[in-house]
């Protein structure tokens, strides 16, 4: 669920349009806001960021928007990241539209909690933290609700990222909490009605789908899946533990 099968980009992007769509936002305006700085790129900031007094003067479109932009490279990998990790399976289960739909009001939740702690504040946020902890909240609701939709060794998964994620909510400075934390409740709100009658993430559903999934008998096939399972392993949570120490290092670059 949580390790990728997939042999390459174009079958990733094939499987998960929607995810890749996402991530593919947040690079192009990483580029055209954080790294190149250009005209449009401030404009389109400044336009979409959110800003809980201009949202109380009517600019309600900064609360979905601002779940695109990021703070800085280590804030867009970060969140590319994990969104690459959580979405997948969900985007299987869920479909393209039911997944969107929940990932922007998981988003909207998040933006919607900030808003209403501090309606009057001055400062901007951006991010897709809730939009996150939207996902993740939907896992969790699994855990608690729906366990055929999610294996033991998944559910470990979610519960231990949780708890991190959770500690590293309260103990970093800068956070927005609320996004956080409204997020994960938006995510846990709408399980029940976006999980109903949906099928486990499966790979071979996968391999079906995708045209370029070979077919062929191999006798040596599940020797190899274990080994690249290994591997992937390795790989993805060396990448995460890189990841995090960007967005750490990155609150104060």
């Amino acid at each position: 669920m949580f390790i990728r099968s997939e042999k390459s980009i174009k079958e990733f992007i094939h499987l998960y349009p929607v995810v890749s769509t996402i991530v593919i936002i947040h690079l192009a305006l990483m580029l055209l806001v954080n790294i190149l700085s250009l005209p449009i790129g401030v404009q389109l900031y400044q336009w979409g960021a959110g800003s809980n007094i201009l949202i109380s003067q009517g600019e309600y479109w900064r609360l979905l928007t601002s779940i695109f932009f990021h703070a800085g490279l280590g804030h867009t990998l970060f969140n590319s990241f994990a969104l690459v990790l959580f979405g997948p399976a969900l985007e299987q289960m869920l479909g393209k539209f039911k997944f969107l739909t929940m990932y922007l009001l998981a988003g909207l939740a998040g933006s919607i909690g900030t808003y209403f702690i501090a309606p009057g504040a001055f400062y901007t946020y951006v991010g897709a933290s809730g939009a996150v902890y939207g996902l993740l909240g939907m896992y969790v609701f699994m855990v608690m609700f729906r366990k055929h939709l999610i294996d033991s060794q998944n559910a470990r998964i979610v519960v231990t990222i949780l708890v991190i994620g959770l500690v590293m909510t309260f103990i970093r400075p800068g956070i927005n909490v609320a996004a956080h934390i409204f997020g994960l409740l938006g995510g846990l709100a709408l399980g029940p009605i976006f999980l109903a009658n949906v099928q486990p993430f499966s790979i071979y559903r996968n391999q079906s789908k995708y045209s370029g999934a070979s077919t062929q008998f191999d006798p040596n096939r599940w020797d190899k899946k274990r080994k690249n399972k290994k591997t992937l392993k390795v790989v993805l949570w060396s990448a995460f533990g890189v990841l995090v120490i960007l967005g750490i290092l990155g609150r104060f670059l």
